[in-house]
């Protein structure tokens, strides 16, 4: 019943930024934890970054700290990631998705409900 739409994605150069955009709909909770995950072509499934919509709880993955922020805005109910100093190993399909667990998850088997992915490519 919950739905993700992600968007934002694009080609940058190296060094460049973009931010991306999930926008929840369907039966959704104030409890949730949301979270990005990124993929690339013959790698596994990364996580990226998290936030618990209770208070605002961040992690971040060690590979994007300093360089990415999570962040949420309750009214629109929609996730954002805000991507500076992008590398090409930043490239992927970057995915957001949702958890009903109090703890946030690095994991995507903690994670409940995905969107569809957007295309992220940094060239050098």
């Amino acid at each position: 019943q919950v739905q993700l739409a992600e968007s934002g994605g694009g080609l940058v150069q190296a060094g460049g930024s973009l931010r991306l955009s999930c926008a929840a709909s369907g039966r959704t909770s104030s409890n949730y934890v949301m979270g990005w995950f990124r993929q690339a072509p013959g790698k596994e499934r990364e996580f990226v970054a998290a936030i618990r919509w209770s208070d605002g709880g961040t992690a971040y993955a060690d590979s994007v700290k300093g360089r990415f922020t999570i962040s949420r805005d309750n009214a629109k109910n929609t996730v954002y990631l805000q991507m500076n100093s992008l590398t090409p190993e930043d490239s992927a399909v970057y995915y957001c998705a949702a958890s009903p667990l109090i703890i946030i998850m690095t994991t995507k088997n903690g994670y409940k409900h995905w969107g569809q992915g957007t295309q992220v490519t940094v060239s050098s």
